[in-house]
């Protein structure tokens, strides 16, 4: 079992590192990929709802609720990356996690974290490092993890 895992995520890719001593370096455990995070809003509402008339008179309007596609991706995405968070904490695969995400997705993943991973939860970094490296992303963290 690594002693902590550590979570560097977007809305379109999340991946996992694990640290086997306080001063390691990180090593990379897995990776979560969101293809439609990947999609235009002109592709994701290739099937949204069609429209209608009014029954009377000349109003038009389009059935069915307005939701942002990449907004129901994205929190798709971060219950996703929760459930098999948990797994590898049910797994005993980690005692403690550092999540590292941009602000947005991570506001999504604190909502999807249920309580017993989130115990395991002992920093939060409010950055977008997902297009970073290992070297990088270790830079950022603190020296002992």
């Amino acid at each position: 079992m690594a002693d902590a895992w550590v979570l560097v995520a977007d809305a379109a890719r999340a991946r996992i590192f694990s640290v086997d001593s306080p001063r390691a370096k990180l090593h990379p455990v897995e990776q979560l990929v969101s293809p439609e995070a990947r999609l235009h809003d002109r592709d994701i509402n290739a099937d949204r709802p069609g429209r209608a008339f009014d029954s009377f008179g000349e109003g038009r309007h389009a059935m069915g609720t307005n939701t942002n596609p990449k907004e129901q991706d994205a929190k798709r995405f971060a219950r996703e990356v929760a459930d098999h968070l948990e797994q590898g904490r049910v797994g005993n695969r980690f005692d403690r996690l550092v999540v590292v995400a941009e602000p947005h997705f991570l506001g999504l993943l604190r909502k999807a974290i249920k309580p017993p991973l989130e115990q395991l939860v002992t920093l939060e970094i409010n950055k977008d490092l997902s297009k970073a490296n290992d070297t990088e992303i270790r830079k950022h963290l603190p020296e002992r993890l």
